[in-house]
């Protein structure tokens, strides 16, 4: 058995920036888990989604029952469930045994997890509204159940497509330094050859030209450069997949234009781990499977679930509806980068398919900008 220290762990294991739920209330206990069992099992980290799986399933059964010490237990249940599925990912990262299989196994079962469980919660208290007055029909909560669902599906779905994008933007920027890099490299034989750029394209040829040209690609391998050797493998986002590392991009400059407090705020969370995406999905699940059941088992009123879901619901809307108007202004500069370094080429644009392609590609693809 390997012989893993707790420094190493969290060095190796946590992420550069996650939810503040995770920072402050699973990450310390999750970590030290971890470490016992790097260090005193051979449980590998698919057993653990097997097991968080399971734990999800049972609080299931308890919402299903509705009734408010099974509610509490369900919402017990739940946080435990929570608290494996954080280790499995954390596991994978320490001993170097992450996988696609493995990812794509945590990302059903989380989806598949909230889904059942949304069903016996809601169906739970459907139940028992109904048991205590029979003339009820609290469709309410079918409604409830059927939010839920299609929130986080939403929340998901949104972040694959946005972490898509981004890929798609990143790559297309790399890929216009490297073209940058080949046309000043053609020029500068021409130039010294011939003293009056006689090679190609005269005006391309001259020294003004060319030093455009250089001013551009050192911007762009700022742009490029810096954040490149800080992607290591505790900033992946996707838990056990192994990722294809690709320069992060700043493409914020207009939203940062127009939200300055923005950078501090940034900076302050930053500097406790904590993304500035304050209510993503793992909030609204905990919201909805861990304090709305709590709510209804100490006061006894099944409304507060729906109160509680209905505010998760509005938070999680309106830091997605964030999230998208940043990837806006962000694909907005983008495109101002770009065609900035095309017209430095002096590119005639259909002649040059790779442009053609990558802008159709930017603005079809429906993925995103770096969100810091």
């Amino acid at each position: 058995m390997p012989g893993f220290t707790l420094d190493e762990v969290r060095t190796r294991t946590l992420k550069q920036r996650d939810s503040w739920w995770t920072v402050h209330l699973v990450d310390p206990t999750a970590v030290r888990l971890v470490l016992l069992v790097a260090n005193r099992t051979s449980i590998t980290p698919n057993q653990l989604t097997v097991a968080a799986l399971f734990l999800g399933l049972g609080a299931a059964v308890c919402f299903a029952l509705g009734y408010r010490e099974a509610l509490a237990l369900g919402a017990l249940l739940y946080f435990l469930c929570f608290l494996v599925d954080c280790m499995d990912g954390k596991l994978a990262r320490l001993t170097d045994s992450e996988s696609l299989f493995g990812s794509w196994m945590d990302y059903v079962s989380d989806r598949f997890r909230v889904l059942v469980c949304a069903v016996a919660l809601m169906g739970g208290q459907y139940v028992v509204a109904t048991e205590e007055n029979p003339d009820s029909a609290p469709v309410v909560f079918v409604w409830l159940a059927l939010a839920v669902v299609f929130m986080d599906m939403l929340r998901y779905l949104n972040a694959l497509q946005v972490h898509k994008l981004r890929r798609e933007m990143r790559s297309h920027l790399a890929a216009a330094l490297e073209r940058a890099r080949a046309t000043l490299s053609m020029l500068e034989p021409d130039d010294d050859a011939s003293g009056a750029g006689g090679g190609r394209g005269g005006a391309m040829s001259d020294g003004g030209e060319q030093a455009v040209l250089r001013h551009g690609i050192d911007v762009l391998e700022q742009i490029l450069r810096s954040q490149n050797e800080r992607e290591t493998r505790n900033q992946r986002t996707a838990g056990k997949q192994p990722d294809l590392t690709l320069p992060k991009v700043d493409l914020h400059q207009e939203f940062r234009t127009r939200f300055p407090w923005y950078t501090r705020f940034w900076g302050a969370l930053n500097e406790r781990r904590v993304r500035t995406h304050l209510f993503s999905g793992i909030e609204f699940q905990i919201a909805v499977f861990v304090v709305a059941p709590l709510a209804v088992a100490v006061t006894g009123m099944p409304a507060a679930i729906g109160w509680i879901a209905a505010v998760a619901g509005v938070l999680l809307i309106a830091f997605e509806i964030a999230i998208i108007y940043k990837l806006w202004l962000s694909t907005r500069d983008f495109f101002r980068v770009v065609d900035g370094i095309d017209g430095a080429l002096r590119f005639s644009g259909p002649s040059d398919g790779a442009e053609d392609e990558g802008r159709e590609t930017g603005s079809d693809t429906d993925s995103h900008s770096t969100l810091r």
